[in-house]
Parts: structure tokens; sequence; C-alpha cells
């Protein structure tokens, strides 16, 4: 992958831990110099030490997705460092479990907020800079969760619903300026927070992954879910030279699972 993204400046929000450090490490490998975007300085300390021997750089900003001035403030920092911006993987995201009777008005807020709002947000500082590059991408991390309806978290679902509607309408609207938009939408990630976090939450957690792995056909005939590598590799494949002619494009990175039910 050496060079693959050679002179390319990517920024990745939510970038310190999971699916956002397995992009970074792929882009890095691929010679691109990236930011990571992340509200805690610890995890970007980290981050920054496994990327620090790839072929391109890496940098960390401190800031919060859904605060309007601190994107700014790290789309400038990333603009300064690497002279443009032609990459943005919107990955900043949390869970939020709860029916509507069980959730109150700040928890609803912050879901919308961190998962919707920041991709708005991100994109909205990332368009102008690629349309001066001529150019550029955005892929939305989304959820297999915005396409097929779940109890218990309507929230979150609402939420990655509609990320996928916005990347579609982002996709028609650049089109013209040469900006692709599309989405990757995973299952249940392993090694990831928000999945230690959701199987925590039961009373035996092994039993709530073979739970999840039964109910996507591919991880059951696996015998495991998926790794944050495997949703990179779709997110690399969307921003490469391969993938020019595809644009507002919905990637299910989830076994099987929202291909529909079992019968």
């Amino acid at each position: 992958m050496f060079s693959r993204f050679s002179g390319k400046a990517v920024v990745i929000t939510g970038g310190a831990t999971g699916i956002g450090l397995a992009c970074a490490r792929a882009f890095v490998e691929g010679g691109a110099g990236v930011l990571i975007i992340g509200n805690q300085a610890a995890p970007g300390r980290l981050a920054l030490e496994t990327l620090k021997d790839g072929p391109g750089q890496a940098a960390f900003f401190r800031g919060d997705v859904r605060k309007a001035r601190q994107m700014t403030a790290a789309f400038a920092q990333a603009e300064s460092l690497y002279a443009g911006i032609d990459i943005l993987v919107n990955n900043a995201g949390l869970n939020m479990v709860g029916h509507v009777d069980e959730l109150n008005e700040a928890q609803w807020d912050l879901a919308l907020d961190t998962n919707l709002k920041g991709a708005f947000l991100a994109s909205r500082e990332a368009i102008p800079r690629m349309k001066r590059r001529g150019g550029g991408v955005i892929v939305n991390i989304s959820s297999n969760a915005g396409l097929v309806a779940r109890p218990q978290d309507p929230a979150y679902s609402a939420s990655k619903a509609g990320l996928v509607m916005l990347t579609r309408s982002m996709a028609l609207a650049h089109a013209a300026e040469r900006i692709r938009v599309n989405a990757v939408c995973p299952g249940p990630v392993s090694r990831t927070t928000i999945f230690e976090e959701y199987v925590q939450r039961y009373s035996d957690p092994q039993a709530a992954v073979a739970g999840l792995m039964a109910a996507a056909p591919m991880a059951k005939a696996l015998g495991r879910l998926i790794v944050p590598d495997e949703v990179a590799a779709a997110v690399v494949y969307l921003c490469s030279d391969e993938a020019q002619m595809v644009t507002g494009a919905i990637l299910a990175v989830d076994g099987g699972k929202s291909a529909g039910g079992a019968g």
C-alpha cells in the first residue's frame, strides 16, 4: 500500500481508537498525512505512538465534533500541516441504548449531535477546502442500525439513518465538484469502545457476543465478529482511485445482517 495515498491529506474524526485508528493506520501506511481528531488527549498520544513508524505522517487535534469553532480550528491545523484536505472520514460516534420513553432530552441530543451533527460540521469545513484542491472524498461511518430498524436504540438508529441520507444528499450536491461521498455501515465491530461498552451491559457478556454472531449469517459461519481493519479496508477502497465512479454508495460491512431475515 506504500505511496497509494502519498501527498494526500486526511482528517479522521474519532481517529484515536477502534475503527478510526485502523483507518489512520491504513492511510499512514499508504503515505498520507493524517490529522486525527479526538476528545481525549491520552488516546491521542497512544495513537500517535502506534503511527510514528509509517511512511506517512500523523498529528492529533483534541476537539469535540459537536463544537463548530473547534472543528474550524481542527481543519485549519490540518490545512496548515498538509496544505489542504483531500479525504475526510467522519467516524466519531457513540452508542445510545434506551427506548424513546426511557431517554431524556440530553441523551437524545448527545446521540444526534455526536453522530450526525458532528459529520455535518466536519463536512462543512472539508468541502470548501476540497473544492480548492479540485475534488476530494468523504466517507461517513454509519451503521447497519441506519439500514435496519432496531427496538433498543432509537436515538442511535435515527442518527445513523440520518447519516445515510446526509451521505446521499452530499454526493448529489457535490459530484460536479469532483467530491465523492459514501458511507460504510458496519455491524457490531469487536475491539472497539462502543462494542465493549455494549456487551458489558449484559450479565453474561459472552452470551451477548454469541447472540450478535448468531444474528449475522457470515459472522455465524466464520465464528467471529467484524474487526476494525475490515471496516478500514472498505474505507480505503472508497477513498482510492479505483473508486472514482463510486459516490452515494452505502456499503454494509455487517456479515450480512442487513440483507434480511433468515425466514
